[in-house]
């Protein structure tokens, strides 16, 4: 199978809210509202994560995003106060740090050893 692009999505019980809270932790607005459920951001040339309101599903997702630099990643989100894990080691992947959005999702920001 070959993947060209890969977009994924975490179920939130109101876009609105959620999107303010993926604002700060991505640093911008999302680069598309197509309706009054969804809210999507593309993180790279290939790659997209959206939000999509269903409140009877909300907060069972995970999601893995890697970062260069783990720690100035951090240093940034907290200053645009989201409020992150520990970081921990992640065996021999590198090190990663675990992070919860509103509805309970989990967000796990990863720099993998290089």
């Amino acid at each position: 199978m070959h993947v060209s692009y890969h977009f994924a999505g975490l179920v939130v019980a109101d876009r609105d809210a959620a999107a303010a809270w993926y604002e700060r932790l991505l640093g911008r607005p999302a680069d598309m509202l197509p309706n009054d459920a969804e809210a999507m951001w593309q993180l790279t040339d290939a790659s997209s994560v959206y939000l999509l309101a269903d409140a009877g599903r909300a907060g069972r997702g995970v999601i893995t995003m890697a970062v260069p630099d783990l720690d100035a990643c951090i240093a940034e989100i907290t200053g645009r106060g989201v409020a992150a894990g520990p970081i921990e080691r992640a065996g021999s992947a590198g090190r990663k740090c675990v992070l919860a959005d509103p509805d309970g999702n989990t967000v796990q920001l990863v720099e993998l050893a290089g």
